[in-house]
């Protein structure tokens, strides 16, 4: 048993799974490959927040019953939020399936390996820091829920919500700075409700401002019931935190935020958005919606074009609502809001925020704003600025050509000279 192959899909806490879930596997002396064919040990890291994911992982599954043919002594593993607390309904469907792993719960998928090497698998893996990060990577803070939103599954997949200590998190991200790692995004389903023995997330990131090496802090994905006044001013003041806050909102009516179990209405919702952009200068703000939720009206629906356009978020991602088997949503709602009134729906939201982003983004033109270098592709670099914009640049001297120094993890001056609703566009300065 010598290499490993893990397919991802889903939110960013499924690919910080799968990166911890490599590390301890290269720990035993695993070595990752590209294709799964190739591979002894095979794991799909699963989501199933959405019908189009569940498929994809359903589909995905179905191809790796030749492998298990040609490599009966291959180990395959489904793991992610497909797994619940009983996986007989799952072993039925998928009998060529080794193990069935909720999420966070390497340790089954650990013994067999190390069985199979002779090894204790606990005495060799130490911490789950990724072994060779990216210059941004992520940091889970937080696991599970405690909220039940009646048209989310987490809850039932990721159980209860359990906050590790600052100790361990300042600890990781100490070693992920050695490293490379220029950038954390600090990770939960409820990220701002995170607290361990007195601390909140202010106190954390207080912490992880201090570490040297680090150059930016971001956080995903907070909840408004948690997103107090001293988070708020924590963004504000700490250098390294990035100013930019995702809050998804889900709906812009009142009734259906009811059904939904946000407990929140849309005036406080405005408050707290209010809150920030009025102590945290040049924010930019990104939240989550759900269009075509079971009983949803037109004019409900409107009301939350109305928000949208109120708020001028700096991204919206939205999704048409999809039954997921098990939410409270779908034991007492009808999903009565059809298929392609859904769609339309949609497609009105996304032109909506389009029209915003491209007035929003026009504004950085001949700007010259700070990016750290992540990607290069054909002689072009890629990166984010602290407020989470996705741009691609060149420099002057190599624009068309792939020479030129590696700025991998840098902080580069770039300036605008293209914009356009989704990215930004330049030259370094």
């Amino acid at each position: 048993m010598q290499t490993y192959h893990i397919w991802t899909i889903g939110c960013q806490m499924n690919t910080a799974d799968s990166e911890r879930l490599g590390s301890a596997l290269e720990q035993l002396g695993l070595t990752a490959v590209p294709r799964p064919a190739d591979a002894d040990v095979v794991v799909l890291n699963s989501c199933v927040v959405r019908q189009s994911a569940e498929d994809k992982v359903t589909g995905t599954l179905n191809l790796t019953q030749p492998l298990r043919k040609k490599r009966p002594d291959a180990v395959l593993a489904l793991t992610g939020c497909m797994v619940g607390p009983r996986t007989e309904e799952l072993q039925k469907r998928f009998p060529h399936v080794d193990l069935f792993l909720r999420p966070q719960e390497f340790e089954p998928l650990l013994e067999v390996v190390g069985e199979r090497l002779g090894l204790d698998w606990e005495g060799c893996v130490g911490a789950l820091a990724p072994q060779r990060p990216d210059v941004a990577t992520y940091v889970p803070i937080i696991h599970g829920c405690d909220l039940m939103c009646t048209f989310c599954i987490i809850p039932y997949r990721r159980g209860r919500q359990v906050s590790r200590s600052v100790d361990d998190v300042a600890h990781e991200v100490e070693l992920l700075a050695t490293r490379g790692v220029r950038e954390v995004t600090v990770l939960g389903q409820t990220v701002d409700a995170y607290g361990h023995e007195g601390d909140d997330l202010a106190d954390l990131f207080a912490r992880l401002n201090d570490i040297d090496g680090l150059d930016r802090i971001r956080f995903l994905t907070s909840h408004p019931s948690y997103m107090s006044s001293r988070i708020i001013k924590s963004v504000a003041d700490l250098p390294k935190v990035c100013e930019h806050i995702n809050l998804p909102v889900q709906a812009g009516d009142d009734d259906v935020l009811r059904r939904m179990r946000r407990p929140y209405t849309t005036a406080e919702y405005r408050d707290i958005i209010s809150e920030i952009r009025d102590t945290i200068p040049d924010v930019t703000i990104s939240t989550d919606i759900i269009v075509g939720f079971p009983g949803e009206t037109e004019q409900q629906y409107e009301n939350t074009l109305q928000l949208v356009d109120d708020l001028r978020f700096d991204k919206v991602h939205g999704a048409a609502y999809s039954t997921r088997p098990g939410t409270i949503a779908a034991r007492t709602m009808d999903d009565d809001v059809p298929q392609e009134e859904k769609q339309r729906r949609l497609k009105g939201l996304e032109t909506l925020q389009e029209g915003i982003l491209t007035d929003i983004n026009s504004a950085y033109l001949h700007d010259t704003v700070q990016v750290l270098a992540e990607n290069r592709k054909r002689g072009s670099w890629t990166g984010r600025t602290r407020g989470n914009k996705l741009v691609y640049f060149d420099l002057p001297e190599t624009a068309d050509c792939v020479a030129g120094p590696d700025l991998t993890g840098q902080l580069v001056d770039v300036r605008i000279t293209r914009t356009g609703p989704w990215s930004l566009a330049g030259v370094t300065a």
